[in-house]
Parts: C-alpha cells; sequence; structure tokens
C-alpha cells in the first residue's frame, strides 16, 4: 500500500502530466504543416488538426491533364498529414514515454 505521501506525489505527477498533455494539444491545434508535390507545384497547408486550410496550384500545372493534378494534390496532402501524425508524434511520444494513447 502507498503512503499517503506517495499517494499525493503520484497525483501531483500525474496533474503535471495532464497540464503538458493539455499544452501539447494546444501547440498542436495551432501548428500548420505543409506539404508539396511536382517541386512545388502543388503545396498545401494543413492544420494540427489536420483541417486542409490552403490549396496552391501554379498555373503551368492547370494545362497539363487533370490527373496529373489530381496526383499533385493526393500527394501534397498525404505528405503534409504525415507530418502532422510525426509533429503529434513527437510531442506525445516525449510525455507518454512513448505509449500509445488512442486518438494521438
Amino acid at each position: 500500500m502507498l503512503a499517503k505521501g506517495n499517494m499525493q506525489a503520484l497525483m501531483k505527477q500525474a496533474q503535471q502530466m495532464q497540464k503538458q498533455m493539455e499544452e501539447a494539444q494546444r501547440e498542436l491545434e495551432a501548428a500548420e504543416v505543409e506539404g508539396s508535390a511536382g517541386g512545388g507545384m502543388v503545396t498545401v497547408l494543413v492544420s494540427g488538426k489536420k483541417l486542409l486550410k490552403s490549396i496552391k496550384i501554379e498555373a503551368e500545372v492547370l494545362s497539363e491533364e487533370p490527373e496529373m493534378l489530381e496526383d499533385l494534390l493526393l500527394a501534397a496532402v498525404n505528405q503534409a498529414m504525415q507530418k502532422v501524425d510525426e509533429l503529434t508524434q513527437s510531442k506525445m511520444g516525449s510525455l507518454t514515454g512513448g505509449m500509445k494513447i488512442p486518438g494521438f
């Protein structure tokens, strides 16, 4: 059985971790990451919550086949989403010691 002092210390530690996780979540929500394809011909901006915020398409891509533009868009969005996943893992992984937490 844990002594009362140990239990209080454990509770305080849990509260600190919760505050750190909340701060990391706020930082992730405020984060923006960029993905690009075709040497920058298509660039997208995605929030840390994986919401697509903007798409920039160079004019010269518009004269190509639609399938090419579709492929570039998919590649840019997928790259940005991967970056969000990596950022999330980096921020949350340091707090959880590498444990997988559902939703992160």
